[in-house]
């Protein structure tokens, strides 16, 4: 039926629908065909919009985790919170021996993660506190032989080393291979002194980012976490 209603007001009219047509109707057949094709037009608007946002947040970060190492601290300690987080979605699920198989014959073999990790004091005046986290990882594929990573049906394979804080690492499962390169795990130190004594709620932002290639589009997200009190007497 909407399908009907949409041709005939294409057919009818040959141009998009709006109000200012009601006045030039010569009868109430036409001015209830003309308010009708408007409540079309606005459902599939809606519609439309709607897949959109369906299609947003298929790559995302989990929420994240922000923990102290003691629970109160001295005005001339060092504060080291702890940040976990990871990312979930179509490219994990993606990053798979198969893809990075197609993507070595593309010649499309280097993948780069970039990634921060800021902590923010909260109050009157937000700031940033101690030195944010601003680096990338990268996947490189490559072509082996070794018996550790191929399965002895086979020849060969093309597998993964993943690098992070420019120190290398090969592991033997996909699933090893996506925590190493897709899971956070990072401490951020500060003096407590930045803050200065009393009772104070921190908080943290991160982001990641990638560029296109042949098993993913190009995508970018950011995610806060919930604050923490931090003590210093």
């Amino acid at each position: 039926m909407l399908f009907s209603l949409s041709n005939s007001c294409w057919t009818k009219y040959s141009i998009p629908i709006s109000e200012s047509l009601i006045p030039t109707v010569t009868s109430f057949g036409e001015e209830f065909l003309i308010r009708a094709c408007i409540a079309f037009e606005k459902e599939l608007i809606v519609d439309i919009n709607h897949y959109d946002r369906l299609d947003l947040g298929k790559n995302y970060l989990t929420d994240i985790s922000l923990t102290k190492t003691k629970e109160e601290f001295s005005v001339k300690d060092d504060v080291v919170i702890d940040v976990k987080f990871s990312l979930q979605g179509d490219l994990r699920e993606a990053f798979n021996e198969k893809n990075w198989t197609k993507a070595y014959n593309n010649n499309d073999n280097l993948f780069k993660l970039k990634y921060g990790i800021k902590l923010l004091s909260s109050g009157i005046r937000k700031h940033e506190i101690g030195k944010p986290i601003d680096t990338y990882r990268k996947a490189a594929f490559f072509w082996t032989r070794n018996p550790k990573l191929v399965n002895p049906v086979k020849k060969k394979r093309i597998w993964v080393q993943v690098a992070k804080n420019f120190e290398p690492f090969i592991r033997l499962t996909e699933n090893e291979v996506k925590s190493e390169l897709f899971d956070f795990d990072e401490k951020i130190t500060f003096p407590a002194s930045e803050l200065g004594d009393g009772k104070h709620k921190v908080g943290a932002e991160a982001f990641v980012s990638w560029q296109k290639h042949d098993y993913t589009e190009s995508f970018s997200t950011k995610s806060q976490a919930k604050e923490i009190e931090i003590k210093i007497n």
